[in-house]
């Protein structure tokens, strides 16, 4: 008889009894978990060992940087070196996800377009940057090229780039983490090497290497390119290696976006509070991103933001870690699912163990999304709104119906979220990438999204 997989001292089958969802996961169907764990965000908060004070120095950080990035990419100067993205109200979009998912969707439903970001055109764009300027700006310090009240478009100088290019950066990534690095990473002057998985995009790849990055491709996927650079760069003491799976510096860089969110909703006169709740719909692959937003929304909006992770069906790498309570300790591949999926910036087969522990009280649910849905949201997306996104970027969009479906009353009740209370909520689709792929790839996409439509 073949040797059975056992995993923490348990069958996949005896792992199926025990927590039902691992069998539609398994079969790779679309699934929802709505967390029975989540706590009080005063309660869970402190889980995640970080507090408002870090999230206001990483704003205070950005903001001394932004001179710098302003001066170096004019893209950015309209808004004063920040790097930032607009929220649009989405209401063609919302009628055509009610037609298609044939249930009513009471409330509104907005647009966070990370997919537009400058620089990288990505939410990496906040957390990979970051921390580049985190590194650049405590060895600036350290060696007395700055000090903490210059004005840091300084470092547009020959002098700064050759003391930057003393030192190297790496970091494992399926493309737009890359990306973010790389590019802010080299415009300083700094030695940068991306380990790029199998599944990153050969655009991506390109771009970074004429940005003069030194791009290492792996025939396996995001996790073993993370192991290689990490292994890597602990053999050279002048190379910092950014860990997506476990980097409190990328965390907070994407949290100071909920600040910002805060002001942009107050902006546009929307109100969040415990009788007009926000629900945000952040895709997930390693957790990083969509875990320091999450946090920064906790801290801004307190019980009345509902964060949901979405993945996709052949990678739920979140939704199992948390589910099983295994987080990094189990990946999807040992429940025999490929992670394989054409949201490449979402295959991710083991999560962030860091994240996951610091969240698994914060996050409300999960859910998970075939290859198939997303391409077709892609071109509903596009026909709707105008706006083009990769797949990946797509996954937050059916989130409204998915917490709104019928067979959600439980997870509503507990909230105690009564029709006048859905009525007035604002649901949030968080589009994390898009602007910055190539035409004629989007166009494919585009062209793979109408054929699911019709399919």
């Amino acid at each position: 008889m073949k040797n059975e997989i056992m995993i923490a001292g348990k069958s996949i089958e005896a792992w199926k009894q025990s927590h039902p969802l691992i069998g539609d996961l398994v079969a790779l169907k679309e699934t929802e978990w709505f967390n029975p764990a989540v706590r009080p965000a005063e309660e869970a908060l402190p889980d995640v060992g970080l507090n408002e004070k870090n999230v206001r120095e990483a704003s205070a950080r950005l903001a001394r940087f932004a001179p710098y990035i302003a001066r170096m990419f004019p893209q950015t100067a309209g808004a004063g070196g920040s790097i930032e993205s607009p929220i649009r109200s989405a209401p063609r979009l919302k009628l055509a996800l009610q037609q298609r998912y044939g249930i009513a969707l009471p409330g509104h439903l907005w647009l966070k377009l990370d997919s537009h970001l400058p620089i990288s055109g990505s939410i990496k764009a906040r957390g990979g940057i970051y921390e580049v300027l985190q590194h650049a700006e405590e060895l600036a310090l350290k060696n007395g090229l700055l000090k903490i009240d210059d004005d840091y478009s300084k470092l547009d100088s020959e002098t700064s780039r050759a003391f930057f290019r003393r030192y190297r950066i790496a970091v494992g990534s399926t493309g737009n983490l890359g990306l973010s690095i790389g590019i802010m990473g080299a415009t300083l002057g700094f030695q940068v090497t991306v380990h790029m998985s199998a599944d990153a995009r050969q655009w991506k790849k390109d771009k970074l290497r004429a940005h003069g990055v030194t791009v290492i491709e792996h025939a396996a996927d995001y996790s073993a390119a993370v192991v290689e650079g990490r292994k890597q760069a602990a053999q050279d003491p002048a190379c910092h290696f950014i860990d997506d799976e476990n980097s409190k510096h990328l965390f907070l860089g994407y949290a100071v976006a909920a600040e910002r969110l805060k002001t942009q909703w107050t902006e546009a006169g929307i109100v969040v509070d415990a009788e007009h709740p926000l629900f945000v719909y952040l895709p997930c692959g390693v957790g990083g991103g969509p875990g320091g937003v999450a946090f920064g929304l906790k801290l801004a909006f307190g019980d009345a933001v509902h964060c949901i992770f979405a993945e996709p069906t052949h990678s739920p790498c979140m939704f199992l870690g948390v589910y099983t309570g295994l987080h990094d300790d189990v990946s999807v591949q040992d429940f025999g699912i490929d992670n394989v999926t054409a949201a490449d910036g979402l295959a991710v087969g083991r999560a962030s163990g860091f994240v996951g522990k610091a969240m698994q009280r914060l996050i409300d649910g999960y859910y998970t999304i075939s290859d198939t849905e997303l391409y077709a949201l892609l071109a509903l997306m596009e026909r709707e709104e105008g706006i083009r996104l990769e797949p990946s970027a797509c996954a937050g969009i059916p989130g409204m119906a998915r917490v709104l479906a019928h067979a959600q009353n439980i997870y509503r009740q507990r909230f105690n979220m009564h029709p006048a209370t859905l009525a007035k909520a604002t649901h949030l689709a968080w589009a994390t990438g898009g602007s910055m792929v190539p035409e004629e790839e989007m166009a494919l996409y585009v062209s793979k999204g109408k054929m699911a439509l019709k399919a």
